[in-house]
């Protein structure tokens, strides 16, 4: 069983713990570190036991206000995952006919030989001045 040394609070101590265990054993003390840091700066030195104590409860109050936002998180995505369920069961919509106005043939036809005299009578203007 390795035994790892870590340091809380300017305190160092030896602790045993489970092969492959290392890494997380480590971080937890940093973070418990880190609270008997805030704690020293606010009140000072003090006990062992009592340093330890209030690191750790600053420490789960922490987690409890995390468990409480995993908590909402997690309703707020069943919620959406129900949403998404309810919106693929439903059929698809049915498609929308789209209608597009078309120009009749006899108005084309009725335009073009307009365009025809209007180009003819340019050329007979266009004649007669030159």
């Amino acid at each position: 069983m390795p035994q790892v040394e870590i340091s809380i609070g300017g305190r160092t101590f030896e602790i045993a713990c489970q092969d492959g265990e290392e890494p997380f054993l480590t971080s937890a003390a940093a973070m418990l570190d880190i609270e008997a840091a805030h704690l020293a700066e606010q009140v000072g030195r003090m006990p062992e036991a009592r340093m330890l104590l209030m690191a750790g409860l600053m420490l789960a109050d922490k987690t409890a206000g995390l468990e409480d936002k995993v908590s909402e998180t997690e309703g707020r995505m069943a919620q959406l995952q129900a949403r998404i369920d309810t919106l693929e069961s439903q059929p698809a919509p049915q498609p929308e006919r789209v209608e597009v106005p078309v120009v009749p043939a006899t108005v084309t036809d009725a335009l073009a030989e307009i365009a025809a005299r209007a180009e003819a009578l340019a050329e007979q203007v266009s004649g007669s001045t030159s």
